[in-house]
């Protein structure tokens, strides 16, 4: 099994799919990170994902720096428990192959802009002509209309456009990127809670959908109440630190020992226990501090005293403390840290999956959950083109034909 430096096999048991989604079958036309992340989300409750993918495999499948059993960890990553099926869709039988598999799909998700959609045959109106129930989802960098429609993008376009960066960074800049690409997995997430709405649709109006995801859009979306600020206020939030707009007990602090905590005393009540634990119980009576608006107007005042009784303590002395005192607290995790903490253990989140080339590799487990629903293990990441024939066998091609498909340079069978 491979596994990182120093990391506790015992602790890791196997990856389990749910069988929340058992026999909704779909076509994946999608890849590098989006359209994977959200198809592997709905593989992981129990739908049946096939990835279509160009003659040559998904790019990711080459991505560096590491790889397992000629796998990339990037692809690992967001590729279990799905099938691959590699088709050149520019030829006719190509083509032919895509209807066929339209056909028995409950859903087709992609990452074409709305021309390539056409050019390919893949726009809504051809696949619903195909299937009159076919549940669609897009993901492209600016949704299928608008000024930007025929642009490309990536996570970082999106997120500063959409205003994250503007907000991410130390007070003062300069903006940052967020550290996991944010604007591809949250895109990713409301193209399966998309999907799921559009399933949800088909039930009860019995026709099928498309259903339209922008990354632009998703970002805009996670400005959340700091939209609501300046839409109702006018306020135009900057670069957050690490610290809240507007609570300034919610916060980052740096420890004795050097490290980070971060301290959430968002009421009252854990205002007077932070208080305790700091064993400052006269800040309570401080008038300047009597109440969040008022903490807030003397934010400038409030917080360097705070860190300057922090500084007092290890981090781990004041983790506990505060804990016990019902005040949410948590040290700043590094990577390695985050996959020894017994909760994310406990929770399954780090777990072993199948490798088709023999053995297992540690990886993330599903944060979906559901006792009633337990499903099975994890499946191995797909090899490129490695159900090819068997699927081209269950849509009626016979021996013979799927030969002359693969000696044609239609499909790609590893």
């Amino acid at each position: 099994m491979s596994t990182p430096p120093d990391f506790d096999e015992a602790a890791v048991g196997p990856g389990r799919r749910l069988s929340l989604l058992e026999g909704v079958r779909v076509l994946d036309l999608t890849h590098f990170l989006a359209g994977p992340f959200g198809s592997m989300v709905l593989a992981d409750m129990g739908a049946s994902v096939l990835k279509l993918e160009q003659l040559s495999g998904d790019s990711i499948r080459r991505n560096p720096v590491f790889f397992h059993q000629g796998d990339s960890a990037y692809f690992m990553a967001v590729n279990r428990n799905k099938d691959s099926i590699a088709v050149d869709l520019r030829t006719d039988a190509g083509q032919e192959i895509l209807r066929r598999l339209v056909t028995g799909s409950d859903v087709v998700l992609d990452n074409l802009r709305a021309p390539q959609r056409a050019s390919l045959g893949l726009s809504f109106e051809d696949l619903e002509r195909i299937n009159p129930k076919i549940v669609c989802c897009s993901i492209t960098g600016f949704g299928s209309d608008g000024p930007y429609s025929d642009r490309p993008a990536y996570d970082l376009i999106v997120e500063a456009l959409g205003g994250i960066m503007s907000v991410t960074g130390p007070v003062g800049g300069p903006s940052v990127r967020a550290g996991v690409p944010i604007g591809d997995i949250v895109a990713g997430l409301y193209a399966a809670i998309g999907i799921l709405g559009g399933l949800q649709s088909l039930r009860t109006t019995g026709r099928g959908t498309h259903v339209d995801i922008s990354m632009l859009d998703c970002q805009v979306s996670l400005l959340s109440y700091l939209a609501q600020y300046y839409l109702t206020g006018g306020m135009v939030a900057s670069h957050q630190g690490k610290a809240h707009v507007s609570i300034p007990t919610y916060n980052t602090f740096v420890t004795k020992d050097g490290r980070e905590i971060v301290i959430a005393a968002n009421t009252e009540g854990m205002w007077r226990s932070l208080c305790q634990v700091l064993g400052r119980e006269d800040l309570l009576d401080d008038e300047r501090f009597a109440g969040n608006a008022a903490r807030l107007a003397h934010r400038d005042d409030l917080v360097p005293l705070l860190q300057e009784e922090m500084a007092r303590h290890t981090a781990d002395e004041l983790y506990g403390a505060l804990v016990d005192a019902g005040v949410p607290a948590a040290p700043i995790n590094p990577v390695d840290a985050v996959f020894a903490d017994p909760q994310v253990l406990h929770r399954d989140m780090v777990v072993r999956a199948p490798h088709r080339g023999g053995g297992d590799f540690v990886t993330l487990g599903s944060p979906v959950k559901s006792e009633r629903s337990p499903g099975e293990g994890f499946r191995s990441p797909p090899g490129l083109g490695g159900q090819t024939a068997q699927v081209l066998t269950e849509l009626g091609f016979d021996a013979e034909e799927i030969a002359e498909l693969r000696r044609a340079g239609v499909v790609n069978d590893g």
